[in-house]
């Protein structure tokens, strides 16, 4: 039987940061990737090369950057950002343990448990605000991809989920509840059908075993 072409899409989560090990909120911090985010990046852009990418348009913040610049050596493949594709922004909470936000932030923390999608850091963003840009910069993208085209977007954790969520019509609070996030140097994939989006994959990643633990 004849397959059509389908337009694809990947996004991809950068690799460790100090910042997450140590359960700071990094929000849109520019942070680096750690040694062992470096061996993530490494042995996830082996992987995904075998998905075919054909583009490759990453968040500018440094550790994005960085991750989505792997792949593009692997594939030869030129790099691309727009900031649109950064992380959540999360105001005051930028560069504090998430001890010190519960402690200070004690209402706040419990609004974000119960599912309640609120401005983080008294003059950060809610996830509806990261929603509109990661959509609205992904789907000019699409626009411009081939009927056989693979989209690599390499992005953030909470902006990574909520461009899936909108891609596939599910509502954030419930994405939130039943995907959780994507882990560090996972990815989901999507694919473009008749009817819309659909998501093919989520949190794929490259098993610890085929990292080398020598920076650990």
């Amino acid at each position: 039987m004849r397959t059509e072409p389908v337009r694809r899409l990947i996004v991809w989560r950068h690799g460790e940061t100090e910042h997450n090990v140590g359960g700071i909120w990094q929000g849109q911090l520019d942070t680096d990737l750690s040694a062992r985010g470096e061996q993530q990046a490494a042995a996830a852009a082996a992987a995904l090369s075998g998905l075919g990418p054909t583009r490759i348009v990453s968040s500018d913040l440094r550790r994005a950057a960085h991750t989505a610049r792997v792949l593009g050596e692997v594939t030869g493949l030129p790099m691309e950002y727009d900031e649109r594709f950064r992380e959540i922004h999360v105001g005051t909470w930028q560069g504090m343990t998430q001890g010190d936000v519960a402690a200070q932030y004690p209402d706040a923390v419990d609004a974000l448990s119960r599912g309640e999608d609120i401005v983080r850091g008294d003059d950060g963003e809610s996830v509806a605000h990261v929603e509109e840009r990661v959509l609205a910069a992904a789907q000019e993208l699409i626009t411009d991809l081939p009927d056989d085209g693979a989209l690599v977007v390499a992005t953030h954790g909470v902006a990574g989920r909520a461009l899936v969520a909108a891609l596939i019509g599910l509502p954030q609070r419930q994405a939130w509840l039943s995907m959780g996030g994507l882990r560090n140097c996972h990815w989901a994939e999507l694919a473009e059908h008749r009817t819309g989006w659909r998501m093919l994959t989520w949190n794929v990643g490259v098993t610890d075993s085929v990292i080398s633990t020598s920076d650990r």
